[in-house]
């Protein structure tokens, strides 16, 4: 065997005698240079709390999501009962600590089915939010917005005619003073609701509205569902909003407009059988006593988003 050859063999059986990690501490100890001991994405101090990148943003999420929650519970009866079950979990934790345990046992059995208590009571509000997380996360939401930029140039016309129709149609019926409920929904055909009334699936005209409205027609009680550009049912039944901030002077056809876009992402627009002012509900909020330069902005809005 060559000299080269033996002083390789020896080199070799050198690493395979001392482990690596040796060699690797070595390096470590003669130089300044020291592992991390703490997180590496540690953030700051307050006192004995360390907040590292995660911890601030798990915080922005719960604190995002708390928003949420407030912001779909303002204004509805079921803030105040919120509310309530808040103090009710504040009044057992403070019986639990006071180790009252005949209380705590009352108290206790209904916080064990305090899930099932929130799914039912909050019920319409759980739907709604969830309508919202679909809604936004669907994939066919983001399909649908690429081929209405790609062909906004070839439904602007069909956008226009029928919002003019609308229009139209609103406008006479407030000169009437005859009462109307037109629903208006770009994401789904509102189905549930479709189902309760006469299906029509018929092309959107003044003419039509007007008849559909009008005080002898067995459909002007109901009403006019709008989707996929054209009439698709009358004499719907919509639910009937319960939020205590709506007028008390305000009757079942502007509260059943607010409550249709109270249970979906849908625009409704009413006319008032006593005054014939026009009225628009969206997201369970409603702006009375809009003019027709309004309506129409709204209806070529609504139809273009």
């Amino acid at each position: 065997m060559s000299i080269a050859a033996k002083y390789l063999t020896s080199f070799l059986s050198g690493f395979a005698e001392e482990p690596v990690q040796t060699t690797l501490n070595f390096a470590l100890q003669t130089s300044n240079f020291q592992l991390p001991t703490s997180n590496l994405f540690l953030a700051f101090k307050i006192g004995f709390l360390e907040l590292d990148f995660i911890d601030l943003v798990d915080a922005v999420l719960v604190a995002l999501l708390i928003y949420m929650v407030y912001r779909l519970l303002k204004g509805s009866l079921a803030f105040n009962i919120f509310i309530g079950m808040l103090l009710v979990y504040l009044i057992w934790f403070s019986v639990r600590a006071l180790e009252m345990e005949l209380l705590q046992g009352i108290i206790g059995k209904f916080i064990d089915v305090g899930v099932i208590a929130l799914l039912i009571v909050f019920q319409p509000e759980v739907r709604k939010f969830l309508l919202f997380i679909g809604r936004e996360s669907n994939p066919s939401r983001f399909g649908s917005l690429m081929r209405n930029i790609f062909s906004r140039e070839k439904r602007a016309p069909v956008i226009e005619q029928n919002a003019r129709e609308i229009a139209t149609a609103l406008g006479n019926l407030s000169q009437s003073k005859t009462g109307a409920i037109i629903v208006l929904s770009v994401t789904s055909r509102l189905q549930f609701y479709a189902n309760t009334g006469v299906l029509i699936e018929g092309v959107i005209s003044s003419k039509l509205l007007e008849s559909i409205f009008e005080k002898n027609s067995p459909l002007h009680d109901g009403a006019v569902i709008i989707a996929e550009m054209k009439i698709i049912a009358a004499g719907c039944v919509l639910p009937v909003s319960d939020n205590p901030d709506l007028p008390s002077r305000l009757g079942l056809r502007h509260r059943a407009t607010v409550g249709i876009t109270e249970h979906s992402d849908a625009m409704a627009l009413v006319v008032s059988e006593e005054n014939g002012q026009i009225s628009c509900a969206r997201n369970g909020k409603l702006e009375q006593n809009i003019s027709m330069e309004e309506v129409n902005k709204l209806l070529v809005t609504f139809f273009q988003s």
